[in-house]
């Protein structure tokens, strides 16, 4: 049997490396590997990108819409389906308002070009306030200090490792990650290829991670150290008289008001908190001001702390201060050919960003990039009164495992009225819906990263067109989530939805274009959904056509004869083009993080108990469902609880024995000790998204070797006051060997 070979963008890890499939005649997916012509990723592939033939294939992978029957599902019609959330739906939404109805968005959709595209139609027609992500479990704090310091939530620096020859990582594992709001395939090959120009890499980390085991050197930290570290490191900058602004000096707001600030937070005061002493932080910070072409780089460990916003704006002041910024071989910002605010608007100066235009009901949580935090969802259903979530939409979201306390809930999705899940699993959180869609396999989509190339390591534009036709009668997710914004609206679940589709793009042209819209309509006329919105953004962005003022410019028509990819270029300086904030300037002394500092002072001296935990990255897996999927589940147990010889010995635990950690009466789990001399004593690490023992889920790999789940004995009361970040590290627990049975 004859085959043929398809171009596929992969979309289970932000690396988004290209990749071959083999298809065969009956549309059976063979062999996966590295696409060597590639334009970003150049033929490199991790585990994850194999696996995706496994996704396709799984048989756990939801086809068909369920509604719940009872107690258990039935299989449904699309039209079936639809008539059940109209009549359910609706009326709740109309009894109790809409802020009646919640909607959380999981991090695989923004792997999807439909979903990320089309989610702002549903949100709008929804019109509530009770908006949840992901990312107010990982990334929230970075979004937010870049909104405060640039002007726009997205102008995300990053390291641009091909040309430096020093990077710092803290809290962050790339060797597993390939990048984590830094798309860096291969980031192994890039960082040997430093280290042999003569380059060097130095990581901080509570554990020994492979990132860390590749350095040149590593230091051990306390978990939720990082902001003392970091205030360390800056007052060193100062009173060394190590600052050097350079060619961003003009464009910089605050200088006087950050050096005043961080006057008490010397490296002396600050090692005791952090656990790394005076000269090693004093010393970092001279070696930082002293490379040629470097830069820090920070990433989870510093966001999901009661200090994530903080440090990470304490991270790009460093790159400032060093000189770092915006420079080749330093933290530079990307510039993505479509979809990206920083590239469109006046440049140099804009509204910049505003938080609190609404807090949550119970807690009082400001909104955050129109987000409230995670941890609020169980409250909000909990908690009886005007604006009480009645009713809640998740789409590919699982935050029974992913968020903290997963129990409680789980024990709240149940008092839901209604449920609807767009999800392609059965899982710990859809297992409480009263309706699920399925969305495609990625093999049955088109694809273009619409987040992705704004925290590329390289600028480029690639599109993956769908390697296999979608089932007869499956639409795709940008039509579920637009039928849905229809039923919403009033229109009804039979509402046509390409007109309504037409009406929106028309809406969105004519406040692009003004009296040209009708001719930019014309031009876009031949694509539909994503795609004419993806053609739109790369014909309206800093690399398009223009509509046909720079006729060799980027469109979609060209980027889909390239399929390798187009490739737009290494990073180049963008100070002052980028910025988007009142003043045109950076603002290096925001006043909510100014007055943050207070909050960092009184727990200067704080204990941070015996025993933290940690989480873990693992380059096997990502996302909960990936535990599904053979090739990645295949091999040694890998949700084990690493702690130190030392600790093992006090605590009476043994290498492979059970343990039970627990930070509550009622909150605790039962793990795997793996006894190992890379952790920091005194520090307990546990990978995320484990847990999948849980009745009425559909997932039996995983359900095979479960795991523990970290999330359920964390605090969903403890977060970022600033973002509304959980704080999913450093949490102090108690650990115990389990008795004999």
């Amino acid at each position: 049997m004859t085959s043929r070979t398809a171009l596929r963008i992969c979309p289970l890890c932000e690396a988004c490396c290209g990749l071959e499939v083999q298809v065969d005649e009956a549309g059976r997916i063979g062999t996966i590997r590295g696409d060597a012509a590639d334009v970003f990723s150049a033929g490199f592939l991790c585990p994850k990108g194999v696996a995706l033939k496994d996704l396709h294939d799984d048989p756990d992978r939801l086809r068909t819409p369920l509604i719940r029957r009872g107690a258990r599902f039935v299989e449904a019609s699309w039209d079936e389906a639809f008539a059940e959330i109209e009549r359910r739906l609706l009326p709740l939404r109309e009894a109790h308002g809409k802020d009646s109805v919640a909607l959380s968005l999981g991090n695989p959709s923004a792997h999807k070009m439909g979903l990320l595209l089309y989610m702002p139609r549903l949100l709008k027609a929804l019109g509530t306030r009770n908006f949840f992500s992901a990312s107010t479990l990982d990334q929230m704090p970075k979004q937010l200090s870049n909104g405060l310091m640039y002007g726009h939530w997205l102008s995300m620096a990053v390291p641009d490792i091909e040309r430096s020859d020093f990077l710092l990582v803290l809290g962050a594992n790339p060797m597993a990650s390939n990048g984590s709001l830094w798309t860096v395939p291969d980031f192994r090959g890039k960082a040997k290829a430093m280290k042999a120009r003569g380059g060097r890499l130095v990581v901080i980390d509570p554990r020994r991670t492979e990132t860390a085991a590749l350095a040149d050197a590593h230091h051990f930290i306390r978990p939720g150290g990082d902001v003392f570290l970091l205030l360390g490191m800056v007052h060193t900058l100062f009173a060394e008289g190590l600052v050097k602004l350079g060619r961003l000096q003009p464009h910089l707001a605050g200088l006087d008001a950050l050096r005043d600030a961080v006057q008490p937070f010397g490296a002396d005061a600050m090692a005791a908190r952090c656990g790394i002493d005076a000269p090693t932080v004093r010393g970092l910070a001279r070696e930082l001001a002293a490379a040629g072409r470097g830069c820090i780089y920070g990433r989870l460990g510093t966001c999901v702390q009661a200090y994530g916003t903080t440090c990470s704006w304490l991270i790009d002041v460093l790159n400032i201060l060093t000189g770092h910024l915006d420079e080749p071989g330093g933290a530079m910002f990307p510039q993505a050919a479509a979809f990206a605010a920083n590239t469109a608007g006046t440049p140099g100066r804009g509204r910049g960003i505003v938080t609190g235009r609404h807090r949550s009901r119970v807690s009082g949580a400001p909104e955050v990039y129109g987000e409230l935090p995670m941890t609020c969802l169980a409250e909000e259903i909990e908690t009886p009164g005007d604006g009480q979530v009645k009713a809640l939409i998740t789409i590919a979201s699982n935050p029974v495992l992913s968020a903290p306390n997963g129990p409680r809930l789980a024990k709240a999705l149940e008092r839901l009225d209604f449920m609807l899940s767009l999800d392609i699993y059965l899982n710990e959180t859809t297992r409480h819906a009263d309706v699920i869609l399925p969305g495609l396999s990625p093999l049955e989509d088109t694809h273009y990263d619409v987040a992705f190339p704004q925290f590329s390591v390289r600028n480029h534009a690639r599109y993956s067109p769908a390697v296999l036709p979608p089932p007869a009668g499956t639409p795709a997710e940008w039509e579920t989530l637009l039928r849905l914004a229809a039923l919403l609206q009033g229109r009804g679940a039979q509402a046509d939805i390409g007109a309504l589709d037409d009406a929106l793009v028309a809406e969105d042209v004519r406040k692009l274009a003004g009296d040209q819209a009708d001719a930019v309509m014309q031009a876009v006329s031949h694509h539909r959904g994503p795609e004419r919105l993806l053609d739109l953004a790369l014909r309206s962005g800093p690399f398009g056509d223009g509509f046909g003022r720079r006729p060799e410019g980027l469109t979609l028509d060209r980027l889909k004869a390239a399929p390798h990819g187009i490739d737009l270029g290494p990073l180049a300086p963008r100070v002052p083009e980028l910025l988007r904030t009142p003043s045109g300037c950076i603002e290096l002394a925001p006043p909510s993080l100014l007055d943050d500092l207070w909050r960092v002072a009184a727990d200067a001296g704080a204990s941070t108990g015996d025993a933290v935990i940690i989480g873990r990255r693992q380059v096997r897996s990502n996302n909960s469902w990936m535990h599904n999927l053979p090739t990645l589940a295949k091999g040694p147990f890998r949700c084990t609880a690493l702690v130190h010889p030392n600790d093992a010995a006090r605590w009476g635990l043994q290498h492979g024995g059970q343990a039970r950690v627990s930070r509550a009466e009622d909150q605790s789990i039962e793990v795997q000790v793996e006894v190992s001399d890379e952790m920091m004593p005194g520090v307990i690490s546990l990978p995320h998204g484990w847990g999948h023992a849980l009745p009425g889920a559909r997932l039996a790999v995983a359900a095979d070797r479960p795991g523990a789940n970290l999330n359920a004995v964390l605090d969903d009361a403890l977060r970022d006051p600033l973002s509304g970040n959980a704080v999913l590290g450093g949490v102090a627990v108690r650990i115990a060997p389990c008795a004999a049975p």
